[in-house]
């Protein structure tokens, strides 16, 4: 795989951490658990998102673009890197978020992502719940043409073989962190959403054939939907990067057992995620992604999945700024 051929930024701080969970891993009394710290790659407070942009906004530039669109929820990271990418680059931004979560108080709805989204100089356009947030994404991508402007539009999470790019990316990195600190991961484990991190990671550990399975626990949908989601863009990265077929069926696992009442919904088990992490590690989750995912990190190390002496790799995807928007809900599980 040559990436090289393909154009891009840097915007990201790599290579991120590689760092050994010592204390998480006493007490869980398993696995060595380790964490990736893609919380650390740097543009607008971070998060795995910034290096999908390396190459979204390469292509973007590429294209002649002065303007650049995307859709998310309320709090979504993914728009708030967009908006700190097109900052940095000079670039009108356009957010086209969804309120997906009903009844929100207005922690939610005013502060977190979308506080730093108003801040770093993007203009929002607020959607209901149940919008076809493609159309509406088209819909005001014609009124930036109708106004002179040349827009990109990127898919939510920047997932797309463009943007899947960056993970192809990361698992050369991981590979190279791997050898160097002698470390052998038998699992990796990490949060999925719009499918794009998983999809480029599973290419990009193919085709180093780095034998690493790797299971993405999901926060919004039932695991054969993911699962379905993930292989299309697997599928269609592998091609863009001329590994076409190379990646098979298999490889593709999604678990949403922890996916609770839905997309951005706290449950039990991720709010004890958070407090484990933070008490323990000093690492702070998010209560959308890495807080699931880490509770179904701790619940299979605790039903037996993984066993003792093996080493189990966490991605930490970032999302803090999500923990201000949920702070009447952080404020109860505190105490708890």
């Amino acid at each position: 795989m040559q990436l090289s051929r393909f154009p891009r930024l840097r915007f990201a701080h790599l290579p991120t951490p590689l760092e050994r969970l010592d204390r998480l891993s006493r007490l869980l009394d398993g696995p060595t658990i380790w964490i990736k710290r893609d919380d650390c790659t740097g543009l607008g407070l971070g998060g795995n998102k910034t290096r999908k942009l390396e190459y979204l906004m390469a292509d973007a530039l590429a294209q002649g673009a002065d303007t650049v669109l995307t859709v998310g929820a309320v709090q979504s990271n993914h728009a708030r890197q967009t908006a700190a990418a097109a900052a940095r680059l000079g670039l009108a931004c356009h957010l086209v978020l969804e309120a997906r979560i009903g009844d929100a108080d207005q922690a939610y709805t005013q502060n977190g992502n979308i506080l730093l989204d108003r801040l770093l100089g993007a203009r929002l356009h607020e959607y209901p719940s149940g919008t076809d947030m493609a159309d509406a994404m088209a819909e005001v991508a014609d009124q930036v043409r109708r106004a002179g402007g040349r827009p990109y539009a990127i898919p939510g999470g920047g997932s797309n073989p463009v943007g899947a790019l960056g993970y192809v990316n990361f698992a050369l990195e991981l590979m190279a962190q791997a050898t160097e600190q002698g470390v052998a991961f038998d699992h990796l484990i990490h949060a999925t959403g719009s499918s794009g991190t998983q999809a480029g990671i599973v290419v990009g550990l193919e085709g180093l054939r780095a034998g690493i399975p790797v299971t993405g626990i999901t926060v919004r949908r039932e695991r054969a939907d993911q699962e379905e989601q993930v292989m299309a863009l697997v599928e269609a990265t592998a091609d863009h990067v001329g590994l076409k077929g190379a990646v098979a069926r298999s490889a593709v696992v999604a678990n949403s057992d922890y996916v609770g009442p839905g997309y951005g919904k706290p449950t039990p088990g991720m709010l004890a995620a958070l407090r484990t992490l933070a008490r323990e590690e000093g690492i702070l989750l998010d209560p959308v992604y890495s807080g699931k995912a880490m509770d179904g990190l701790i619940d299979l190390v605790r039903r037996g999945t993984f066993r003792r002496g093996q080493n189990i790799l966490f991605v930490h995807t970032g999302g803090q700024p999500a923990l201000f928007a949920y702070q009447p809900t952080l404020d109860r599980a505190i105490n708890e």
